[in-house]
């Protein structure tokens, strides 16, 4: 009975403490809006630690006789979680147009998972390492982040009137007075060739010559349309 309870404690402690770790790493997520959350990363965690504990405690669910003949290599369970965790991150990832979100939020939960692993087997140094790590790269680095003059790319299609189109020169021309270099762009006249279009990935350094373009397009009348898609975390 004594070592049943010895277990039973045990076995929480594991628990707790990957519930404690992704829950962490879950708040930061929640903070920012992020779709897989505090709670998604908290079930992570325990789910990666409960996994783990089911090898580290064979001797529980083995026989006497079976378990002097099978071996169980815990390994294998921890790669057996970390395949699984990648259906889950690839459901938090989305694209929109030219924009692809989620992809931070992807590994987050896998390190979660990972860190789950970590508190299965036991190994709390590593566990509280790494966990306070994390956490770093998503807080402090996101300030580092915004700070650093990145390349952005962005996704552009501006629909005209076709007798009122501007000329591949002046849309180049109308792009870089904005800031933007254009990488690719592709012509097309639509809708029985009422619609004159451009679609267009286009790059610059400052989020604000965004907002400067997208105002100055919504006030050019002879643009029937325009549609802008920055790029997401």
């Amino acid at each position: 009975m004594n070592l049943l309870n010895k277990e039973a404690v045990d076995i929480l402690i594991h628990l707790l403490v990957a519930m404690v770790a992704g829950g962490l790493i879950g708040l930061e997520r929640s903070y920012y809006g992020r779709p897989a959350g505090f709670r998604t990363h908290t079930l992570v965690c325990m789910a990666s630690s409960l996994l783990m504990l089911v090898t580290i405690y064979q001797q529980s669910w083995f026989s006497t006789v079976v378990s002097e003949t099978v071996r169980v290599d815990p390994t294998r369970m921890a790669q057996g979680i970390m395949t699984g965790i990648g259906f889950l991150g690839a459901g938090v990832i989305m694209k929109e147009g030219a924009s692809i979100r989620g992809l931070t939020t992807a590994a987050s939960i896998w390190i979660t998972a990972a860190i789950g692993i970590l508190a299965g087997v036991g190994l709390y140094a590593a566990l509280t390492i790494v966990t306070i790590l994390t956490l770093g790269t998503l807080t402090v680095y996101r300030f580092v982040e915004e700070r650093l003059p990145i390349l952005v790319y962005v996704h552009a299609f501006i629909r005209f009137q076709r007798e009122k189109a501007m000329s591949e020169a002046e849309i180049r021309t109308l792009m870089r007075d904005h800031g933007f270099g254009v990488t690719n762009l592709c012509h097309a006249v639509t809708h029985d060739r009422k619609f004159y279009e451009y679609d267009l990935i286009i790059k610059g350094r400052k989020d604000e010559n965004i907002r400067r373009l997208s105002q100055y397009l919504s006030e050019k009348e002879n643009i029937a349309e325009f549609r802008i898609s920055p790029p997401g975390e």
